[in-house]
This record gives C-alpha cells, structure tokens and sequence, in this order.
C-alpha cells in the first residue's frame, strides 16, 4: 500500500490501532490538553475522521492541576468479546486506568484504576481463556520515584475490581538500550510476539522485539534488533518508535508510530512535535521486517474555518487542564464565538486559550477579534477586555498578539525571558494573523532554524507586521515539551468575541 507520511499530522504521538472487522480504530495521548486521548476511524488505514474522545467529562482524568508533561500518556487501544479498551497512563495523577466503551466514538467509562501496576505506557492483551495480561513499562509517575525505572512488567489483572492478580513480574526489557517502553503484546502464528521501544524518545529512539510460547514469557529477543530506528540516518522522519502492529486491508502488515519530523540545516527542530506515522511490515522466519519510515505528505495542503454558527464548539478544539466549554461559548452570542477569562495569562497553567494542533510545517492563522453582539457590548472597549491569538508549546513558551482597546500587543515568552512589541491601531474590530514560514535559505542562523514565526495584524486594509520571531523556541527539543504546537484563540482579561477564525497550510518547498 501507498501510505501517506504523516498518517496524522501534528500533535498526535504515541499511536496505538486496532482493527475490528473491516473498521480501523487509533488512539493518541494528549498530556495536559482535554478534551483528551482522541479516537480517529478509518476503512482503508489511509483516510481518517475523529470520531470522539475518550475523555470528554470531568473526573475522568485528574487534570485541573496536573505539571506539565503530565496527564494522558500513551493509550493503547483494544477490542475484546464486544467491549473496546483504552489503558492508559494518567501520569502524575490517577495513574494506571482503563477505559471501556461498546463504541469507539464514546462515551467511555468513568475510567477504572488498577492497583499494583504502577507505571506507564500500559497494554493490554488477552490469552485463550480470556486471562487479561497487563504488560507496561515501570517508570513511578504517581508516588514520587519518577528518577527510577523498572524494565518492561507485566501482571495478570481483573478488569472487573481493577487489581492485579500477582506481584509485577519482569519480562524481556530490549537489548540495553536506556528507558524500555511502551510494550505491546501478540499472538502472531505459534508464537506470542513482545514489542517495544527502546533508545529513548529522542534520536535514539527505536523498536525492538522477542518472542515466545506463552504471554508471560520467557522472551527470545530477534537477532536483527532494533528492527526500526532512524538513529544516524538521513532520513527526513526521525525518533520513530512506539509502535503499534496492525493487519492491513489487503492482508499485509504494517506499524503505526511515532516520529518527528526536525527541520532546519542541522535538522535539530521539531516544531510540530511527535506525530503519527506508519510503514509496512512483512514477517520472514516468524519476525517481522519492518521497512524505513518514508515521507510522504498528502497532496496539496489543507484549510479550516469556523464561524461559530454551530451550538456545539467543532471536536478539534482543545484547552489547557479544562475543558473548552468551562471558559468558551457560541451560544452567549450567537454566531460568535465568546471567551472568558478569569485573569489568568498565557503564562499561566490554565488559560482562556482555545486552540488547535498545528498540522502544516507551513501555516497562517487568523480570526477576527473585538465586535460584540450588541451595540451596548464591544468587548475590547477601554481596554477592559484583551484577547487575540496565540502559538503554545507550553506555559513557558508561546507567541501571541493581542488587542486592548487601541492597543495592539505581540509577545514572545520563551522560558524566563519575555519580549513585546505595541503599536496603536484604530477602535473596532482587527483581523490578527500568525505566519507561519520556511526559514530564510542559505548560510547563517536563520538557516539553522525550523522555521519563522510572525505576528501580524490587518491595519486599515494593510498588513502590519509587529514582529518576526525565531521559530526554534517553540520546538520540541527547545521547550522539552512531549505535546507539539497548539494555535488558537485566547482571552486574558474580561470578554472577548471572535466572529471567525481561519488556518490554511502547506508543506514546505
């Protein structure tokens, strides 16, 4: 099959895939974002629709005061006598969970905790009789000794009351690579086949894997491992790892993954963060092959628009440790949407940020900010309200411009350093932009980077530029954030109203 390369572009890593009859199910992690743990469908393991969340409602995960890099890690997804599951890791929170749903589109399950399998990346599988094998990677995020790491473990465990049923036993843990992870477990043929990464979630990154008789083991690891890995290679896609195996519609194989896709003339940037990606496999003396991850993007590039006419906001809007609704309506006046902001900045853990992952090396978004539904409510009047747009990797690093009043403000927080430019424009509604562009080519610095960021503003029918930012900062290397780039809308004062907002992407040249 001709795979597209990104599968699922953008802010989408850790992708785990099941296959029931002729429908294919994926789901991804989200961290601190909610609503969480996206559930995409396809028929042909090419086109893809979101068809829910998991996790759509308070209490499912304890996200409200969750650090960053915490939350939802890792789901792995599974179909098991007519029932899905989601196991997932609710790190620095709840912990080891699963989720049950009859449809994958949802509503799932409040979310049951397991006792005695503490770690993360948890998958699930079932033998003969119907025993559920918990298999995770032993790395504490919940009672404190996140500095330890226990290998590869599993436990057999009772989906019912939530316990494990033995003490974790240690399994096959790679070839020695560092921090062991995100296990996956088979029955292929004679054989029940351990998956896992290994290498780290950087360059290093890679997938090996063992086998043997019985799913707990013993473990014979392949000869040919790592049988994936990017690692000092040319490639354009790097950091592949994290599989997930799947049967394709033809009768053939193939893993979805993760990678990176870093840019500039050291390649040391990712600016959209791990993505999900997918190659064929072919089996050769009972062991996978897995072929190189090759890039291919879909042709052409792709638009979004919102006027906010619709009651309900559309399922790719996602916020910081809240969900949209808590702080976002298109109901207060119709036809717009209305944000408010309790005070909290873009600095802040929780902001009045609604935004979307950034699925385009290549993009510009924009929204018109500043009208009110009435003649009595103009939102940025005297400077009682601020709003605009913004791009997020995290608390500690973002662009955004902003209007107050007359006041126009673009600003860059990266770490502790923070900068801003102002510029007086007429009262009334603006359109703010975002741009998005490829780094300057040739020699020196701006070739090094990933990529330009610039913060603009239409200004009676022109457009103004207040400032060109580099777009490293906001990298995932850079910010050392496990998420990707999120760009959206925001209030951090009072009530904002945005009558419309636009993205339109591309590949780079």
């Amino acid at each position: 099959m001709n795979f597209p390369n990104p599968l699922i572009p953008g802010f989408n890593p850790d992708p785990s895939i099941v296959k029931v009859g002729e429908d294919y199910y994926l789901a991804t992690s989200t961290f601190e974002y909610l609503p969480g743990i996206p559930v995409y469908h396809s028929t042909d393991l090419v086109n893809w629709d979101r068809i829910g969340h998991v996790v759509d409602r308070e209490g499912q995960l304890d996200s409200r005061d969750v650090p960053t890099l915490g939350g939802a890690w890792a789901p792995t997804i599974r179909f098991h006598d007519g029932l899905f599951y989601v196991a997932v890791t609710d790190a620095m929170a709840r912990g080891t969970l699963v989720f049950t749903a009859e449809d994958p589109a949802g509503p799932w399950s409040d979310g049951l905790a397991i006792e005695g399998a503490i770690g993360i990346d948890q998958d699930l599988a079932w033998d003969e009789d119907g025993t559920a094998y918990m298999t995770y990677s032993g790395l504490d995020t919940v009672t404190g000794n996140i500095g330890e790491h226990g290998g590869i473990l599993q436990v057999r465990v009772d989906l019912e009351t939530g316990k494990a049923l033995e003490v974790p036993r240690s399994v096959w843990s790679g070839t020695g690579l560092m921090f062991p992870e995100a296990p996956h477990l088979y029955r292929h043929g004679d054989y029940w086949y351990l998956m896992i990464a290994e290498g780290g979630t950087e360059r290093g990154h890679s997938v090996s894997i063992a086998r043997g008789t019985s799913p707990a083991g013993p473990f014979e690891g392949n000869p040919a491992n790592p049988i994936l890995s990017a690692r000092s290679t040319e490639r354009p896609i790097q950091n592949t790892g994290h599989g997930d195996l799947v049967q394709t519609p033809d009768g053939g194989w193939a893993m979805v993954l993760l990678g990176m896709r870093p840019k500039g003339m050291t390649r040391a940037f990712s600016a959209l963060g791990r993505e999900t990606f997918i190659t064929p496999v072919t089996w050769e003396d009972g062991w996978p092959v897995v072929e190189p991850v090759i890039l291919n993007p879909r042709p052409g590039g792709g638009e979004f628009e919102d006027n906010f006419a619709e009651t309900e906001l559309d399922g790719g809007w996602i916020a910081v440790r809240r969900f949209p609704g808590t702080f976002a309506s298109t109901e207060k006046n119709p036809g717009r949407l209305t944000l408010v902001s309790d005070g909290a900045s873009l600095d802040d853990p929780r902001p009045s940020f609604l935004g979307r992952r950034q699925r385009y090396q290549v993009e510009t978004i924009s929204a018109l900010v500043g009208t009110g539904s009435s003649e009595d409510l103009d939102p940025l009047d005297g400077g009682r309200n601020a709003g605009g747009l913004a791009v997020r990797y995290d608390e500690a690093h973002h662009y955004s411009i902003e209007l107050s009043g007359t006041t126009l403000t673009a600003r860059a927080r990266i770490s502790s350093i923070e900068q801003s430019w102002t510029r007086q424009v007429p009262a009334g509604p603006l359109e703010l932009r975002i741009a998005t562009r490829q780094p300057d080519s040739g020699a020196g610095f701006g070739h090094l980077s990933s990529d330009t960021i610039a913060l603009q503003a239409v200004v009676d029918g022109e457009l103004l530029t207040l400032a060109e930012l580099d777009g490293r900062y906001l990298s995932a290397e850079t910010a050392a954030s496990f998420t990707g780039r999120v760009s959206g809308v925001f209030a951090s004062l009072g009530t904002v109203t945005f009558d419309w907002f636009r993205s339109e992407g591309r590949e780079p040249q």
